[in-house]
């Protein structure tokens, strides 16, 4: 059985054929909806969970033939489609890329790319080795609001670049969801905290900076999120809790949303009810009892070839779900509030600062979009691959690099990489997929 072979109604120009394998929040409820709306074919579907894999196959008119609960079984096919999406869990990007790469498939890879940083190595191997592109989702790259922080940095208003300042605000909910309960809340098995949540950040560091990272120092700890901080009679669960005035009581979290919505359509996915994941699930525990052991506050400290210094601060406890940064130049100074859409360009030579609104709607701030659209156009052959994977590392071996620095209490130093081969093709010379 071939897939694409039933499926000839989407066999035409401009319609790139893709595969998601991991039907997850980000696979099923971001890309592929995304794709779909863009003018993609969604083609075939690789999930483990046989109500999710359902309910999806349901969303894009897919049948039996079209759903594997194992991606071995989607790629012993072989080239069936012109891409695929990886959204599989953290510790299985590795290996279906790879099988990818070897069929000359285009790829869309869920960060991390992975948790061993060998496998970065691996990764970039098999991609000079293939037709096809990796595109790592960094989707704040593809934001209107960092879209125009990097055109003003072009601009050269800034003067010479010395210094940037970013933060990343997890916002207190958000870490409790996805930290502390979900599926990040460990590491191992999980990425660790800085490359889980902050390679979109790192990455932001290294497109402002615009060379490689050479130095890397980092520090930080799980302070709070702890069975001895726990109030007192705090039950197990949430649901049997007596605390009323507990900030992180699950009930009220996820009530405040709706139950198909993010991030409550985390706990009901596969048709779940709410009630019922949080009398039994992780997303129901008690944020005291201990099964997590990622940072809640960390600082890190990059130095890039060409002298620009970066600090990135991430921390878990704060109101907003937000950015923002200071970049710091010879002739200016430009600052930013990703939320609220602000960008304020202090110039040097002249007496009052410039301050803009930028539209920032949509998944995170609109680089979800951004990202799929940004991805057709290559697939499409009407642009260049969105980043080059050999930067795409950068932020990975940032955060490798910043963990070790976090656990030894040592300054990471950073060899130069050399760029994989044809990393930036001209939109001329990059062939499309072949349609099947």
């Amino acid at each position: 059985m071939k897939v694409g072979a039933s499926h000839e109604e989407a066999d035409m120009r401009g319609t790139p054929r893709v595969a998601i394998l991991g039907c997850g929040n980000r696979g099923a409820d971001v890309y592929a909806r995304l794709l779909a709306a863009q003018g993609a074919a969604v083609t075939a579907l690789v999930e483990p969970r046989p109500a999710r894999l359902a309910e999806v196959a349901a969303r894009h008119g897919l049948g039996p033939e079209h759903c594997f609960a194992h991606w071995d079984d989607f790629f012993a096919l072989g080239r069936v489609a012109d891409a695929v999406v990886i959204a599989t869990p953290d510790d299985a990007h590795v290996e279906p890329c790879l099988r990818a790469l070897a069929l000359g498939y285009d790829v869309l890879l869920e960060k991390p790319i992975c948790l061993d940083e060998a496998d970065l190595a691996r990764v970039l191997d098999a991609e000079a080795r293939s037709a096809g592109r990796v595109t790592v989702c960094h989707v704040l790259r593809t934001t209107p609001f960092f879209q125009a922080v990097l055109r003003v940095l072009r601009s050269g208003q800034l003067g010479q670049l010395v210094g940037i300042q970013h933060a990343e605000n997890v916002a207190w909910w958000h870490y409790a969801h996805a930290y502390v309960r979900g599926h990040w809340r460990a590491s191992p098995p999980a990425a660790p905290f800085v490359l889980a949540k902050s390679s979109h950040d790192l990455d932001l560091l290294r497109a402002f900076a615009g060379t490689p990272p050479v130095e890397v120092h980092s520090s930080g700890a799980l302070l709070h999120f702890r069975p001895e901080h726990a109030p007192a009679g705090a039950a197990e669960r949430c649901v049997l809790c007596p605390v009323e005035a507990c900030p992180y009581d699950a009930r009220r979290i996820y009530a405040a949303c709706s139950p198909d919505t993010w991030p409550a359509s985390v706990l009901t996915a596969g048709g779940t009810r709410l009630e019922e994941a949080l009398a039994s699930g992780p997303y129901g525990e008690c944020v005291y009892a201990g099964h997590n052991n990622v940072v809640d506050h960390q600082a890190v400290t990059v130095a890039f070839a060409g002298g620009v210094r970066a600090q990135l601060t991430v921390g878990a406890l704060t109101h907003n779900n937000t950015r923002t940064l200071k970049l710091l130049g010879s002739h200016g100074e430009l600052r930013g509030h990703l939320e609220r859409g602000e960008l304020e360009l202090h110039d040097f030579r002249r007496g009052s600062p410039l301050r803009w609104q930028v539209d920032t709607a949509g998944n995170h701030g609109g680089g979800d979009a951004g990202l799929v659209t940004a991805w057709l156009r290559f697939l499409r052959g009407e642009a260049v691959v969105p980043t080059p994977l050999a930067e795409s590392l950068d932020s990975h071996r940032i955060a490798f690099a910043a963990e070790r620095s976090r656990l030894g209490g040592t300054v990471e130093r950073l060899a130069l990489q050399s760029s994989g081969p044809g990393e930036r093709q001209a939109a001329s010379e990059h062939k499309p997929s072949e349609r099947l």
